[in-house]
């Protein structure tokens, strides 16, 4: 059984530590990186299978990284995370094709099922 690669994007060093730990205790691999500019890096040179994006990060923000996924081509299954959520970052994630927009702070029982649900539509792949 193949593990999968996340990337989790977020400017808050603290919030990928332990979300990071969270998801690599569930038998996942976890890249990180801190503002959309170092995410779009990492997309373009690392096999990844799930991006996670922070909405509000330094030098290029969350939708800024969904929509170079989308226009790219590229199959990769993109969650954003929003601590300012509204509608109309919702309408812009969904017209960049996210998987799933979710409110912070979020659990990490939520972004699991979510992350969990995106690989199952994508790869078929069951933890």
């Amino acid at each position: 059984m193949w593990i999968p690669h996340l990337l989790l994007s977020d400017d808050d060093a603290a919030f990928r530590e332990a979300v990071g730990e969270g998801l690599r205790r569930r038998g996942l691999e976890v890249v990180d990186a801190s503002d959309g500019a170092e995410a779009i890096e990492l997309i373009e040179s690392s096999q990844l299978h799930l991006a996670v994006v922070d909405f509000n990060m330094p030098r290029l923000d969350g939708l800024s990284v969904l929509r170079h996924v989308h226009q790219s081509g590229r199959q990769l299954p993109c969650v954003l995370l929003s601590g300012q959520l509204d509608e109309s970052i919702r309408r812009e994630a969904e017209a960049a094709d996210a998987f799933e927009v979710l409110s912070k702070p979020v659990r990490l029982q939520k972004l699991c099922e979510t992350i969990f649900a995106a690989l199952k539509a994508r790869y078929d792949w069951m933890a």
